[in-house]
């Protein structure tokens, strides 16, 4: 089993209000080293309109890389939302950045609403030449729907092995009505490509059920270390998983030695919710980042990051 040790809540969006954009949620935080700091991009909302629609954007803030106290939070969203009718008209969450060749390539769940389901979501790209303002390249998706993958491609996490690039994410498989509301299940997996714009879909999901075939997989992270390829990400049960602790998210684990075929064991997490405080209720998107020769684990806890994100030391190695 691994062992962490929580270094607590390092960022609340809450004590930087701003209600034109950033109000409260710092969700999927996503990490990209810099020389002197590690900068933290995450997803935020502004207060509901009356309706009580939500938008969300991404965001960052930086960190110092050896006590994560915070450096600079971002005055501006790093992108706008789409216009009218594109598929991320209503919001860009979550977003996972890669510096390649100079440039920062992102990449992020694009949301529109919809009439018989709440919503509806694919994946999009944006570049930046400074990390801090993008620009996406069209006003479609990079990876949209399928015949296989019809509905809700989001999650996307960016990871660049031997030269070639790799897309994990997460696939809706169905809706299932819970007392007459519609709720997502979706499944990990995995698309490849070797100019990060062209992708080929491996159209297989990667990770076994643990709970049942409605179980809900989100937010892959995959690093290597010692020969093994190491996935993290969070499951959860499909109905009353918003306020009951017991059928809320909790982190998984997944290796493998070719990035294809992977065995689950969630065993070897090692981490769980606290008995009290901002993570009792669920552990959710977590995200792994080699710092100072340590591993971190980046998360959410309750609310699913309302509050804020934190970070766990690994004692040992993966």
């Amino acid at each position: 089993m691994f062992k962490w040790k929580k270094l607590g809540k390092v960022f609340d969006p809450t004590a930087y209000k701003n209600d034109a954009w950033l109000n409260e949620f710092a969700q999927a935080p996503s990490v990209l080293e810099f020389e002197d700091y590690i900068r933290v991009y995450f997803s935020c909302r502004p207060k509901a309109d009356k309706n009580g629609q939500y938008v969300s954007y991404s965001s960052y803030v930086d960190l110092d890389k050896y006590n994560f106290n915070v450096i600079d939070v971002a005055k501006q969203p790093i992108l706008e939302l789409g216009e009218i009718g594109t598929f991320d008209e209503f919001g860009t969450y979550p977003v996972s950045v890669i510096k390649s060749d100079n440039k920062y390539m992102a990449y992020y769940g694009g949301w529109t609403r919809c009439e018989s389901v709440p919503f509806n979501v694919a994946i999009g790209y944006a570049e930046s030449d400074d990390g801090k303002v993008f620009k996406r390249l069209g006003n479609g998706p990079i990876l949209s729907y399928s015949i296989d993958e019809p509905f809700i491609l989001s999650g996307p996490k960016i990871r660049k092995f031997n030269d070639t690039f790799y897309l994990f994410y997460i696939a809706g498989r169905k809706w299932v009505l819970v007392n007459g509301k519609p709720e997502p299940v979706y499944k990990i997996r995995m698309a490849h490509s070797k100019d990060g714009m062209n992708w080929i879909k491996h159209n297989k999901d990667l990770v076994d059920d643990l709970l049942h075939e409605n179980e809900a997989q989100a937010s892959p992270d995959v690093t290597f270390s010692n020969g093994r390829y190491h996935m993290f990400f969070c499951y959860r049960e499909a109905s009353d998983f918003r306020h009951n602790k017991d059928r809320s998210y909790r982190i998984g684990y997944a290796y493998s030695t070719d990035l294809v075929n992977w065995h689950r064991d969630d065993s070897k997490v090692g981490l769980d919710v606290s008995e009290n405080g901002w993570d009792s209720q669920m552990l959710a998107y977590p995200h792994i980042v080699h710092l100072n020769n340590k591993t971190y684990m980046f998360y959410l806890g309750n609310e699913v990051g309302r509050y804020g994100f934190g970070v766990a030391e690994l004692e040992g190695e993966l």
